[in-house]
């Protein structure tokens, strides 16, 4: 999404000064801002009267592109190859301000190329093309993605959102069933069926950005200083594992599984009305288990059940789905999405092998050392290979 940040899937990472903001959009490719010219660096304008004036052609290999907007207003500017529409970029220099200057780094085999200027509101300006002559195939070549628009993206925001929508009714009738066991008495039953719901609400975590504030009424955390047992104002699943745990009276916690249904039919009756914004998509399916990483192995949101692997594992369930709608997209754009997948089976595979055969589950507090630094690692590779999801589904305009 555009939020003005650096944000790329390169091999160098971006970085941003003053007046530039810059992207490295493609795997292989790498961006920095520079303040003067490197011996060897192809100088390039990039402006409304023109757009990739002073490249006229170079040899197969790696190139380092020193790119000036030098117009009145940010560019961005895409390298990419020459022909048709949806032609593969190979390198994405984004929000490039007035009078700056950024140097992207790329290896390209032989071929036609051109830069493509896209000024704020403006029609894209197509720059000459140019041929890179030599090998037709070379080592390290920086990988091109074609652009992913918002149209591409709106079928999977709605086939997302109908897979969330079904889901609803049976997260209200697990919660309801937590209800029930609450105001019976059966304590031990209830602390079953809230796992079973809470775990089923962490595998939505992508529709989380179309929640809005239910999302707080939920699965809220306490406030800073406070815990899920005194926070006053907190309620939902934290609020009730807190009080299943700490051996509460049922009076004491009805008031709040009762809350829990209410809150959880109000979504079920707003969200078909509701829009998940087709831009999270991708994002949400590498932040679910970014956020996992950091307040789920680290038994941040522990509020007395000790489930957080369980958590975990519903939010590689959730991952997965998140994934589905955009694998149409990503197969033709993301040659490592066999390798994510497979870090996502064996993510799931480890963390499952922390639950018993009774259903219980190992609290992260009890994991040895080199348990939990298995699961780190294991969890941190997957959580790498779900990054380029986020980059390459970053919407970008069409630049022809």
């Amino acid at each position: 999404m555009r939020r003005g940040t650096v944000y790329g899937i390169a091999a160098g990472a971006g970085a941003a000064i003053v007046g530039a903001v810059v992207t490295a959009a493609v795997l292989g490719a790498s961006v920095v801002p520079v303040a003067t010219k490197a011996t060897g660096d192809i100088a390039v304008d990039a402006g409304i009267s023109g757009c990739g004036t002073g490249w006229t052609g170079s040899s197969a290999g790696a190139l380092t592109f020193d790119v000036k907007n030098t117009s009145i207003a940010g560019m961005e500017v895409y390298l990419q190859r020459a022909g048709a529409s949806a032609q593969p970029v190979y390198l994405d220099l984004e929000s490039i301000g007035t009078g700056a200057t950024v140097r992207g780094q790329v290896t390209l085999a032989a071929g036609r190329y051109r830069f493509v200027c896209l000024p704020a509101d403006e029609d894209p300006i197509d720059g000459p093309v140019v041929t890179v002559s030599g090998a037709k195939h070379v080592l390290d070549a920086t990988p091109g993605i074609v652009p992913v628009t918002q149209n591409n993206l709106i079928p999977a925001a709605k086939q997302y959102g109908t897979w969330i929508e079904s889901r609803l009714p049976v997260l209200q009738g697990e919660a309801s069933a937590l209800q029930a066991d609450v105001a019976s008495g059966d304590l031990a039953k209830a602390r079953t069926e809230w796992l079973t719901a809470h775990l089923e609400y962490e595998s939505l975590g992508a529709a989380y950005g179309a929640f809005g504030d239910a999302d707080t009424a939920i699965n809220g955390m306490p406030a800073s200083g406070r815990t899920a047992l005194d926070d006053p104002d907190l309620t939902g699943f934290h609020k009730i594992e807190a009080l299943l745990w700490s051996g509460a009276t049922p009076a004491t916690i009805v008031p709040f599984t009762k809350r829990l249904v209410a809150d959880i039919g109000t979504l079920r009756t707003t969200f078909p009305t509701a829009r998940i914004d087709p831009l999270d998509i991708g994002l949400r399916a590498h932040e679910i288990l970014e956020n996992a990483l950091q307040f789920e192995l680290t038994g941040a949101t522990d509020a007395g059940s000790h489930t957080n692997l369980a958590t975990l594992d519903a939010n590689l369930a959730g991952t997965v789905q998140a994934l589905q709608p955009l694998r149409g997209i990503l197969k033709t754009r993301y040659p490592d999405l066999a390798k994510t997948d497979a870090a996502i089976a064996a993510s799931r595979t480890l963390v499952e092998s922390y639950r018993g055969a009774n259903g219980s589950w190992t609290p992260v507090q009890n994991l040895s050392t080199a348990q939990r630094e298995r699961l780190d690692a294991q969890i941190d590779q997957t959580v790498e290979l779900l990054a380029p999801v986020a980059a390459i589904c970053d919407v970008r305009r069409a630049a022809s």
